[in-house]
């Protein structure tokens, strides 16, 4: 262990040094290799600026063996997310086979209208989130659905992931299911179901807003942009003859929101979820099976290594329809071991810039210039911003913020409230955007997008942290702390 007696604070130089490293290898990684940064090019910039920071370490006193283990104490601090991607990798692997994503994708192409589609996507999204308090399983589910529905619809899946994920995160902030919505308020020190009336000042209308430009996007569409009523029925004749379509083929999703209505765990519920689909395969899924199966294999074996393969590798199905293989091709475990290496990478640069004091000199050069309660709120949102940014973790996010504020806000008389919703509109809000955050990674999986695809169309997202912003120079709704007298 490092001696602290022994070891200097950074100075504000050696803390920007990783950061500016980092920013640069991101730019050049998306520079030289674009939308596919996030498979590899990323990682080896985090790894990069977590050495660059090591070296600053090592000038300052710390010792390699204290900084080794903050970094694996960090990585462990996500193990429980590596085991979600699994698991949804099974999940996606063996909804593909049994037909439930099929089924959702057949039964949205039948009645969801294009005009209407995106803002559709986002309240479904929204009140299924709010439901199960899950902004992951949402969108590895329903999500996945409906980026498959726009394909028949031929919309554009980056918009519709934006809808997913304005969706999805707006239900979870609303949730008093969701892990995020009762961290803020346990960290800040307010009651849960006032933090959650008092987020309603900016989530109603930055929920609104983005519901607004979503039909406007979607009205927008013309008739040439959107599938002819032939592709879509060449879609779903494709869907009716690949697959056994039925509305039986929907219980493992129906079984799986009560399992996290239940407050079941996540990991437990989703893997669970994946054998009930791996089940429901054998069962309505016997000729696709047989189709997959190893010429010159004894049948049961074939039977048996199809489905198995399902969980740890995904499926490949050949209808002759390329957009509908596209959709159909994917899941298993091994398609998230590229996310997974991305968390890992990025938790690692977090964990070791929160070792070396880093953020901790960031947040007392902030709070030395933030005179006025319009400019710590708008700090704290540009803190847990940050700490998204390189910690990589939502809860992070609002931990750390939250610990390092707590003060600062009672010592001004502002409502602990004001805390947890600034937290929560920033922190929690701002994570799916970060490519190399743990939700950026997970969408990125779920959904196979990237979010330099989506960024720009997960409209809520992007106006909660502005509207939050706004409300504090205002002064509007910022609640201050009551003394009797």
């Amino acid at each position: 262990m490092s001696d602290p007696q022994s070891t200097r604070p950074p100075s504000m130089l050696d803390s920007l040094i990783p950061i500016f490293v980092l920013i640069c290898l991101l730019i050049a990684g998306v520079t030289f290799f674009g939308d596919s940064s996030s498979s590899g090019p990323n990682q080896i910039a985090l790894l990069l600026a977590t050495g660059v920071a090591a070296v600053i370490g090592l000038k300052n006193g710390h010792t390699w063996h204290a900084m080794e283990k903050a970094i694996i104490h960090g990585i462990s601090i996500s193990l429980g997310a590596v085991l979600i991607l699994l698991a949804v990798g099974s999940l996606i692997g063996t909804w593909l086979l049994s037909g439930t994503v099929p089924t959702m994708v057949y039964y949205g192409l039948k009645i969801i209208d294009p005009s209407w589609f995106y803002a559709a996507t986002c309240l479904v999204c929204g009140i299924v989130a709010m439901s199960i308090g899950s902004s992951w399983t949402t969108a590895a589910t329903v999500g996945v659905a409906f980026i498959g529905i726009a394909g028949g619809f031929e919309l554009s899946t980056s918009v519709t992931a934006g809808a997913v994920i304005s969706g999805a995160y707006f239900g979870d902030k609303l949730s008093p299911l969701s892990e995020t919505t009762n961290l803020a308020p346990a960290v800040a020190g307010s009651e849960l179901f006032e933090h959650i009336r008092y987020m309603l000042w900016t989530t109603i209308p930055s929920i609104t807003i983005a519901l607004i430009l979503f039909l406007i996007i979607g009205f927008n569409h013309s008739s040439a942009e959107v599938g002819s009523t032939d592709s879509i029925a060449s879609l779903t004749s494709t869907l009716e003859n690949t697959y056994n379509i039925s509305i039986l083929n929907l219980i493992p999703l129906f079984i799986l929101l009560v399992m996290a209505y239940k407050k079941m765990p996540a990991f437990p519920a989703v893997a669970i979820g994946a054998v009930i689909g791996a089940i429901w395969a054998l069962i309505f899924q016997q000729e696709l099976i047989s189709a997959m199966a190893a010429e010159g294999v004894e049948s049961t074996k074939a039977v048996i290594m199809v489905v198995w393969t399902a969980f740890f590798d995904g499926v490949v199905v050949e209808t002759g329809n390329s957009e509908i293989d596209q959709l159909l091709s994917r899941g298993g475990m091994s398609g998230m071991l590229n996310t997974i290496w991305l968390v890992v990478t990025a938790l690692s640069f977090g964990a070791i810039l929160e070792h070396l004091g880093m953020l901790k000199k960031f947040v007392e050069t902030i709070l030395a210039k933030a005179k006025s309660i319009g400019s710590l709120i708008a700090s704290t949102v540009a803190t847990c911003i940050g700490t998204n940014l390189i910690t990589a973790d939502q809860y992070m996010a609002i931990v750390m913020p939250g610990r390092m504020y707590k003060e600062e806000y009672k010592k001004r008389g502002l409502h602990p409230v004001v805390l947890s919703r600034t937290l929560e509109d920033s922190g929690t809000i701002t994570s799916p955007l970060i490519p190399w955050n743990t939700c950026g990674a997970f969408m990125f999986g779920a959904m196979a997008l990237t979010s330099y695809d989506y960024i720009f169309y997960c409209f809520f997202n992007l106006i909660n942290p502005i509207l939050a912003v706004t409300y504090a120079y205002l002064g509007f709704k910022i609640k201050k702390i009551v003394t009797s007298t």
